[in-house]
């Protein structure tokens, strides 16, 4: 059973993305060069300032065009679907090819268009369903793109970029359960769906979307997704608020520029066109903007109570991790685990 036309979804988002900005053969690969070896340059820094060592293969870092991200992120929501797809071949049968054909050219248009829109924003991620450790991929159009807009330096703010990215890397590789435990997450979510139901909150979420009173998270309707997806939301707060602690921690020492950096970039997350802010919405990247938020906010508190190594007891396994609770009650999660 096919729920998805990828490779239609591919080309859709690749026509909704766009190329990039217009660059020279000889800036795109210096571009290329200096991402790379940003990436390697914030392996140790990242190390030193965390305390967190990688015990597995390292994860390989790619850097990519707007349409390998497309492509990168098709294969990994075709291995998360995964689980689903098969619930519901079990529960349902396998529809007539032409049923099949039809329905997955749709849902890879409407994938498409999503993933369009996130490909010409996304500056890099860490990918941690690949196989076998995972990989991190540095979207170098946007990057350039991102950098003229703020007049940065473009030395200073693809390092700066590059020690939020290889933060996730090391987080992942030093704790290799991390990926397993959100890949069950998803199983977890099949297990609790019905087709009946599927069906309901795809209608639902697509006439809260289009009337623009919803999101895509408004898919997520029962109370079992519900807790799962509260289990996430609190694992993707710790992540990502970690990683900005940790680039603003280590950026003063080696990047002349971090503090006009970091205030123009968060300017530009408030100045967003309108279409900008709707489409924000409704794919849940406002939520994403408050995982950053409230994720570091709970980092720096739990670090500046009980240092770095007693907070490092967060990736001991998922038992350890913060509730979405937790992260606006740090200390609730001190509490518990410490």
């Amino acid at each position: 059973m096919n729920l998805v036309d990828w490779d239609f979804a591919v080309t859709v988002g690749s026509k909704v993305a766009g190329p990039g900005p217009e660059v020279s053969a000889a800036e795109a690969a210096a571009a290329v060069l200096e991402l790379r070896e940003g990436a390697a340059r914030s392996t140790p820094l990242v190390r030193e300032f965390t305390g967190l060592h990688a015990v597995a293969a390292t994860a390989p870092v790619l850097v990519v065009d707007r349409a390998g991200w497309l492509r990168a992120n098709a294969d990994g929501f075709a291995t998360i679907l995964a689980p689903i797809v098969d619930k519901l071949t079990e529960k349902k049968g396998p529809p007539s090819a032409i049923a099949e054909a039809i329905g997955s050219r749709v849902t890879g248009a409407e994938v498409g268009l999503m993933l369009g829109f996130l490909g010409s924003k996304v500056l890099g991620q860490f990918d941690p369903f690949f196989a076998p450790h995972g990989r991190l991929l540095l979207v170098a159009p946007n990057i350039v793109h991102v950098e003229r807009e703020l007049s940065a330096d473009p030395t200073d703010f693809r390092l700066w970029v590059c020690l939020h990215e290889e933060t996730h890397r090391v987080q992942f590789t030093a704790n290799p359960w991390l990926g397993d435990h959100l890949l069950a997450q998803m199983h977890a979510v099949a297990e609790t769906i019905e087709p009946s139901a599927l069906l309901e909150g795809l209608r639902r979420g697509a006439e809260s979307i289009r009337s623009g009173n919803g999101s895509v998270l408004d898919l997520v309707s029962s109370p079992e997704q519900k807790e799962i997806l509260d289990r996430v939301t609190g694992v993707m707060s710790l992540l990502e608020g970690h990683a900005d602690v940790v680039m603003d921690g280590v950026g003063p020492s080696v990047i002349p520029s971090v503090a006009e950096i970091r205030k123009k970039f968060n300017q530009r997350r408030k100045g967003a066109g309108s279409l900008d802010k709707l489409l924000r919405r409704l794919l849940g990247l406002d939520a994403k903007m408050a995982q950053y938020r409230d994720g570091a906010v709970f980092v720096r508190h739990v670090v500046d109570k009980v240092g770095m190594e007693q907070f490092n007891a967060v990736w001991t396994g998922p038992e350890t991790l913060p509730s979405k609770a937790e992260i606006t009650d740090p200390d609730a999660w001190v509490a518990r685990v410490l």
